[in-house]
């Protein structure tokens, strides 16, 4: 990379939104990229993930998925963002924790989503960390979605009003080795309400989750008998609504959203003077 001009195209799209700058926005590079430029884009582009598409086939990619922390093995809104900046199709998406096969039409995009692997997890640091009032039949939950991990609440009381501590959130992420701590909790039997905290991200509170919407969905059914067919609802909370379309059947699980285009252009970066 070392004194040549590196020009890469891109879109930003937002994901789980019909509206532009709502919903999770996602910055796409449409083009190879250099590895060192990665990570220090995604720094410069400060949202939840930026990923880097390599064209493999026809209707096939490699993505790598970054945060301004570090790469991901997997995640939700990027993939259903990338396949639906490629283009309509049915898509086979491959990044380091999994394959996954993606349809993306003019509204949005459908994934197939790896089954969660989940445990049961001691649920009281985590409980007092979203400032949730303790009680006998607290629980919690480890669920790992393709590399991607998170402690996972369940509650009866609403999540709206929340008031977590940053300390002690990133305490039971560094136990439970989670990138983030979820809370959710039943509106009716078709519908959550989900807000995920990532106390080590420039972005501490993520506007819409894919990783975690399939598990969040399965425990949903499992705990308060839902829907196989369900809706989540996100991040109003932070003025970037989203509204995620999950199927939570064991060995079926979708996760589906719409998905808006709201900029493109080239990154032109010069090389280092000197």
């Amino acid at each position: 990379m070392a004194g040549v001009e590196v020009e890469l195209p891109y879109r930003v799209v937002d994901v789980f939104t019909d509206v532009p700058l709502a919903g999770n926005a996602l910055c796409v590079v449409l083009e190879p990229a250099p590895e060192p430029l990665m990570a220090a884009l995604a720094r410069e582009l400060n949202l939840s993930e930026t990923t880097f598409v390599t064209r493999t086939g026809a209707l096939a990619y490699d993505v790598r998925i970054w945060t301004p922390a570090g790469e991901v093995p997997f995640a939700g809104h990027p993939s259903l963002g990338t396949a639906w900046a490629l283009g309509p199709g049915t898509w086979t998406q491959r990044c380091p924790g999994a394959t996954v096969e993606v349809v993306a039409t003019e509204r949005g995009a459908v994934m197939t989503q790896p089954d969660p692997v989940m445990t049961e997890w001691p649920p009281e640091p985590a409980v007092v960390a979203l400032g949730l009032a303790p009680g006998p039949t607290d629980a919690a939950w480890v669920a790992d979605v393709a590399g991607f991990r998170h402690l996972i609440v369940p509650t009866e009381q609403p999540v709206d009003q929340l008031h977590p501590q940053s300390d002690r959130l990133l305490a039971a992420t560094r136990r439970a080795r989670t990138t983030s701590v979820v809370a959710f909790n039943r509106l009716d039997d078709e519908s959550l309400h989900v807000r995920v905290f990532i106390p080590t991200s420039t972005v501490p509170e993520d506007p819409g989750t894919g990783s975690a919407a399939g598990a969040v969905g399965l425990l949903g059914r499992r705990l308060w008998g839902m829907a196989e067919d369900l809706v989540i609802h996100q991040g109003h909370e932070i003025g970037r609504r989203c509204r995620i379309e999950v199927h939570a059947e064991v060995g079926q699980v979708r996760v589906a959203g719409a998905v808006v285009a709201s900029a493109e252009g080239r990154f032109t970066l010069a090389p280092p003077l000197g």
